[in-house]
């Protein structure tokens, strides 16, 4: 049964940093564009970021937000810096290949002084 696990959430302060983490099993993850959308109280879910050979990133998070892969440990990740409270929501993971689309359980992110 396939799976992507979150990891890494938690309440931070203002201009602080946090790492998530999304951990792929029973998919193979060569063939899979990973994505993290995000989704805040009364909000529709956006992307906030994409990997790829060129990223992609939601304009409120460029420049503070990175998203990377690790093939190896079959893992993406975002590192979130210079947290701001507009940032509190619930982050997914997200895995797309050919043929269907993957959804992890979500993580909360908090940001607040």
């Amino acid at each position: 049964q396939w799976r992507l696990v979150e990891s890494g959430g938690g309440s931070v302060q203002p201009g602080g940093s946090l790492r998530l983490s999304c951990v792929v099993s029973e998919l193979p993850f060569s063939s899979l564009t990973m994505r993290w959308y995000r989704q805040a109280p009364e909000k529709g879910r956006e992307l906030v970021a994409s990997a790829g050979a060129i990223p992609i990133y939601h304009d409120s998070v460029k420049g503070r937000f990175t998203i990377s892969t690790d093939s190896s440990r079959k893992a993406v990740y975002l590192d979130m810096t210079q947290l701001k409270p507009e940032d509190t929501a619930v982050y997914y993971c997200y895995a797309l290949r050919r043929g269907g689309d993957y959804w992890g359980q979500g993580i909360q992110v908090t940001v607040s002084s």
